[in-house]
């Protein structure tokens, strides 16, 4: 099928028809269905419809090129269509009337794919591995949300016939989740990964350490987990990831292409590793462990030798099994670090970070000190932070600091969405979904350069959240959103749009299971 290149104007157009409900598709055989409109999250770069639908059937295979990455992909997608559809679809490298995943696309970058499909087939091409695993999420919201099931569905089967070419707008499209504040599990922090990844996000950010818990095992510093990791908010039993958990996490994020970003929070937040060796603390005296939401209250000793041997140690273990770019060493709310000893702390520290071979993120008052080359500032400010802070932030943009946003008011997945809702906080405000979604990343900061901006970052504290349920109501409908903003063209914001698709989305996460708040704001089907 030719390719061809749509204006930001009328792709918006094409969206909307998408959003309303009309097919964009050609007629169809009045033997068959009518394939589901175009209805997709996030919104891709290019759309151009056309031509009848595929179906699969009993007869498709999934086509894969000759590498193991392909393969990988290929199996990924069966698992995913073998329980609704009933098909036993063989995942192969040759035969006709395909779903096919081909390697070696030109101008897709690192992520980008392109997806051809017509009466004969599918094809999904791309440059990347990764690239074919984004294509596959977008071909899974071409397809009923029944698609999603563990049990066989009735169907039809069919993919809009037409060309959609994408990529992201953003190389870091993030989402964090605090293990510290409550601990989760490796099985629920795969759960997770899952519903990251069906929305193309593509680094999730651990919250490894905080005052009410210390969640990673540290060979050197054995107490820092058995101790550290003991509690959490409330009191309840804590836990903590062995090597072994980490890694097997650090595995499942990249079999679905996300790359775990590991955060240390220093100086302060850092009650729990100074409860865990008293000499870490300035007097010698350890407090007790935490279990409260205050913050602000803790720091380790700046002006001990000890504490840069403590900090050395934990970067060298946490990034011998971390093969990401990135080691997050935090910096926010430290209210009891004086500014000058701030600035000496984060002098020391982001060298280490370097000598083990990782980049430095830091939350945005690392702009406080000097970033080091490279480093990302990650913005958790609010619309009307004040500004001086905006400044400062500005300014180290201006100087070579990325930036990745995640504005608190915008972007916290903790937030409450109105007063009534029962989990979350509210101090950043309350955050319904058009105002999680309708702000433009590029534009946000004043005196911020378009090409700081690395990409945005969803977070999810854990004050109140304690299951798995509890993390679907706060992520949905929001998190796709956040998704949206970094892997979308600008072009293609539009509430009114965006709130039609996405009302498209509860479907599919009744079929996964994934309990989502409905808000008012959006067209939700009836149940």
């Amino acid at each position: 099928m030719r390719q061809h290149h749509r204006t930001p104007r009328l792709l918006g157009t094409l969206l909307l028809v998408a959003a309303a409900g009309i097919s964009l598709v050609g007629a169809a055989p009045h033997t068959e269905a009518a394939a589901p409109p175009v209805r997709v999250v996030p919104a891709p770069a290019s759309v151009e419809p056309g031509g009848s639908p595929y179906r699969i059937t009993g007869d498709t295979r999934i086509r894969v090129d000759d590498s193991r990455e392909a393969r990988t992909v290929g199996d990924y997608l069966a698992d995913i269509l073998r329980p609704s559809t009933g098909y036993r679809l063989p995942v192969t490298s040759h035969g006709a009337g395909a779903i096919r995943l081909r390697l070696g696309g030109k101008g897709l970058g690192a992520e980008g794919y392109r997806l051809d499909s017509g009466r004969s087939g599918v094809t999904i091409t791309a440059g990347r591995p990764a690239g074919l695993f984004h294509g596959v999420q977008t071909l899974r919201q071409l397809l009923p949300a029944a698609v999603e099931k563990d049990s066989v569905q009735r169907g039809p089967w069919l993919i809009a016939g037409g060309t959609i070419e994408d990529t992201p707008r953003y190389a870091y499209r993030g989402a964090m989740l605090d293990v510290s504040r409550h601990f989760f599990t490796v099985a629920q922090v795969k759960h997770y990964i899952d519903e990251l990844a069906l929305y193309k996000v593509n680094k999730l950010h651990l919250h490894l350490s905080d005052d009410q818990g210390w969640r990673i095992a540290v060979d050197s510093w054995p107490r820092l987990a058995a101790h550290g990791g003991s509690t959490q908010v409330g009191g309840g039993q804590g836990g903590f990831y062995t090597k072994a958990d980490y890694r097997e996490i650090v595995r499942y994020a990249s079999s679905r292409y996300l790359e775990v970003v590991p955060e240390i929070d220093m100086p302060g937040h850092t009650n729990a590793a100074l409860a865990s060796y008293a000499e870490l603390n300035c007097d010698g005296v350890a407090p007790p462990l935490y279990t409260g939401t205050d913050v602000g209250f803790s720091s380790l000793c700046v002006n001990k030798p000890l504490t840069y041997d403590f900090v050395d140690d934990v970067i060298r273990e946490l990034a011998a099994i971390t093969p990401g770019g990135y080691l997050h060493i935090g910096g926010d709310e430290a209210h009891s670090t004086s500014h000058a000893d701030y600035v000496t702390f984060m002098d020391k520290v982001q060298p280490l970070v370097a000598k083990y071979g990782k980049k430095v993120i830091g939350w945005h008052q690392l702009t406080g000190a000097t970033p080091a080359k490279g480093a990302i500032a990650q913005y958790w400010g609010l619309d009307d932070t004040g500004a001086e802070e905006k400044a400062q932030v500005a300014r180290a943009a201006q100087n070579g600091t990325g930036l990745v946003l995640s504005p608190a008011d915008r972007l916290y997945l903790d937030m409450k969405y109105t007063a009534d809702t029962p989990l979350g906080q509210d101090w950043a405000g309350l955050v319904e979904v058009r105002r999680a979604y309708d702000w433009d990343p590029g534009g946000y900061l004043p005196g911020v350069p378009a090409s700081a901006v690395k990409g945005v970052e969803a977070p999810l504290w854990t004050e109140t959240i304690v299951t798995s349920a509890d993390i679907d109501v706060m992520a949905f409908p929001r998190l796709p959103g956040a998704a949206e903003l970094g892997w979308s063209p600008a072009s293609t914001h539009d509430w009114d749009t965006y709130k039609v698709r996405l009302a498209a989305q509860g479907p599919r996460w009744d079929a996964l299971g994934i309990g989502y708040y409905r808000s008012p704001q959006v067209p939700w089907p009836a149940r």
